[in-house]
């Protein structure tokens, strides 16, 4: 392995190394103790991989094996050419609504021919450097279309998970569910045993037994109890019939100029969702491992995966955070272990294939109701519902809209709205005082002019407001936390507006800073942006002896814990 190392250059141009894959600068350092941990972390991440595809295909209203054969070479391509060390692609529950309409309207091939066009666009982005255009989108936005979301990929399930008699699920969300209470008199007990079953499993494993995955712990449980129980519910085999064990044939799906003039919306829909959450995942793996993505280098990769993937018959593919999360979690070093989950997932099509029919649909539904569960982040509903009543409407909207209408809609609206509403607020921000003695005695314990500032002790200063697309001017902070001093005084006094995606940033820093064993004092927020953090519930993160007045009181906080 060493050897190999060392035909790397050690001493790459800053420029040249931003735009290699993660796993070419991975290789200058690679070892035979990383190697161990990345076979682990990808033999885990495929075990978990596999019910997932499976999954995500059949509720896009495709054959099981198109989603094994995306995440085999998505997942493959995604970890060798990427910008994260640790991010696992494949197929998710974002493109489920999405994917669905598209074969509703298109049929197969048109999905292939609007995947492959994303996937240029995703390469474009790249190669333009619009990586860091993510910033941009207001988190209100994201969050609201991924609840949705969350909530349309559950309604889809209810049918295998109830094992109802139901030919055909509406596409409509309201009529899907006047649907399912229609043909409730033909539930069948055992498919709603086997997935409350499942969902029991996962939830008890990842409790109590985390050193194994909890939807592949699920996954095995329901279908040998289906198996060895002989239960009458629905299986992969019962409705797809058996599984093809071997990879297709790649071939250029036809190409048509008045199909794809057609689908550029649809296209356009696909790869900003991919990026999107390519890009949230990498944040995600970011926050975890300590590491830096190249968000230019992994819209590039997203993108060729995408190219690629429909020519073996595969789905659209993107970063898929839970799947990264478990990869860092089973203790993954570099993208090796991304693409040794796809080696295993390939391994498990070509072994597997039979004892993959066995698997029963209840089960299946009942793993993408977790997941949809954790997708939609509801334990941080509460926390949603206290922020300004702006960033609220838009959550509720942009939610709304992509449960009853249509993700492309939502997005745009919550877009637009959060456009004017970012608009008012820099315009609120401007104002006329008259300058008295009494706001001259106020200013001037905000000051720090002649206070003494200690040598362990860093003052950063947020000038302007402080909303969504400005929140990466943090970065620089981030980068380097551990050069920081033990203390950090957020001065807030010239932060002139903030909204949840501001509120979000400053938490993250804390958090980061709390982590590397530092402290975050935040000071002096005027009362637009004190009362939006008040309403976030910001000091019960950071800590209320960490949210302070003014600088004076922050400089005395710092002493307070330099003592300590």
């Amino acid at each position: 392995m060493s050897d190999v190392a060392s035909t790397i250059p050690r001493a790459l141009p800053a420029g040249l190394v931003r735009w290699l894959p993660k796993s070419v600068v991975a290789l200058r350092t690679y070892s035979w103790t990383a190697l161990r941990h990345d076979i682990v972390a990808g033999g885990t991440v495929g075990l978990v991989a596999l019910p997932l595809a499976i999954a995500f295909a059949i509720a896009s209203g495709l054959p099981p094996q198109a989603g094994i054969y995306c995440a085999v070479v998505t997942g493959f391509l995604i970890s060798a050419l990427g910008g994260s060390n640790v991010q696992i692609g494949g197929p998710t529950g974002a493109f489920v609504v999405v994917v669905a309409g598209i074969v509703a309207a298109h049929g197969v091939i048109g999905l292939y021919i609007c995947t492959m066009m994303a996937g240029v666009m995703l390469v474009a982005l790249g190669l333009t450097r619009s990586g860091s255009a993510i910033r941009y989108i207001p988190r209100p936005v994201v969050n609201g279309f991924t609840a949705g979301i969350a909530v349309v990929i559950a309604s889809t399930q209810l049918r295998d998970v109830f094992g109802l008699q139901l030919d055909k699920v509406p596409a409509s969300f309201l009529e899907r569910i006047l649907a399912i209470g229609r043909a409730l008199p033909t539930l069948n007990p055992a498919a709603v045993a086997v997935g409350a079953a499942t969902v029991l499993v996962i939830v008890a494993t990842n409790r109590w037994w985390r050193a194994v995955p909890g939807i592949a712990a699920g996954l095995i449980a329901c279908t040998a109890a289906t198996w060895l129980l002989a239960l009458p519910v629905e299986t992969i085999g019962s409705r797809f019939g058996a599984l093809p064990a071997r990879l297709p044939i790649p071939h250029i799906p036809t190409f048509s100029l008045v199909t794809a003039v057609s689908l550029l919306g649809p296209a356009l829909t696909v790869a900003m969702l991919g990026a999107i959450e390519s890009l949230l995942s990498a944040v995600v793996a970011d926050r975890l491992t300590g590491d830096r993505h190249e968000p230019n280098v992994e819209l590039v990769a997203q993108g060729i995966a995408n190219i690629v993937s429909p020519m073996f018959g595969g789905l659209p593919a993107t970063g898929a955070i839970a799947r990264t999360a478990t990869n860092v979690r089973a203790g993954a070093r570099t993208p090796v272990a991304g693409m040794i989950h796809a080696v295993v997932l390939l391994a498990l099509l070509l072994f597997g294939a039979p004892l993959a029919s066995r698997i029963p649909m209840a089960g299946l539904a009942a793993i993408l109701l977790v997941v949809s569960f954790h997708m939609g982040e509801w334990h941080h509903l509460p926390r949603t519902l206290r922020q300004t009543r702006t960033d609220v409407a838009i959550w509720l909207v942009t939610f709304a809209l992509t449960v009853l209408a249509d993700l492309t809609v939502a997005v745009q609206v919550g877009m637009v709205l959060a456009a004017l509403l970012y608009i008012r607020r820099v315009a609120a921000t401007t104002s006329v005082e008259e300058l008295t003695n009494e706001a001259l005695a106020q200013a001037r314990i905000h000051t720090l002019h002649d206070r003494e500032i200690p040598p362990d002790v860093s003052i950063v200063v947020i000038r302007g407001p402080f909303l969504f697309g400005a929140t990466e001017q943090l970065r620089p902070i981030v980068d380097r936390i551990d050069r920081l001093p033990p203390i950090v005084i957020f001065r807030l006094r010239f932060m002139s507006a903030i909204d949840a995606t501001g509120v979000h940033a400053l938490e993250d820093v804390a958090l980061r800073l709390r982590a590397s064993g530092r402290t975050a004092i935040f000071c002096g927020a005027r009362d637009q942006p004190a009362a939006a953090l008040a309403r976030a519930g910001f000091a019960d993160v950071v800590g209320a002896a960490n949210v302070c007045p003014h600088i004076q009181a922050a400089l005395d906080r710092a002493r307070q814990q330099r003592a300590a």
